[in-house]
């Protein structure tokens, strides 16, 4: 088993930006959807309800991208935790498996 435990800082703080940015861009995609999903529903009396089966089609896509985007930042936030407790040399941890 090992004694020394390592960390690259700069390529985990890399990481946890990366899982951010993609959270950032999957809100934007789940907000995209709504309003996509707003204006089908809206423009449905013209097309005679196809727009509506595929308004229906994105509102049951569009939960899952906002829990992908939530877990990505969540994430993102745990990663720093670490990289804080590495950091810092967090000792109350260290203490359980002592």
């Amino acid at each position: 088993m090992a004694d020394e435990v390592f960390m690259d800082i700069p390529q985990v703080e890399k990481m946890s930006k990366d899982f951010n940015t993609f959270g950032e861009v999957l809100d934007a995609v789940s907000k995209a959807l709504e309003a996509i999903s707003i204006l089908l529903k809206a423009t449905a009396w013209l097309s005679l309800g196809a727009t509506a089966a595929v308004a229906t089609f994105i509102d049951r896509i569009r939960p899952n991208v906002k829990k992908a985007a939530d877990k990505m930042k969540e994430l993102s936030q745990d990663i720093n935790s670490a990289i804080r407790a590495y950091r810092d040399g967090d000792l109350s941890g260290s203490r359980r498996f002592v």
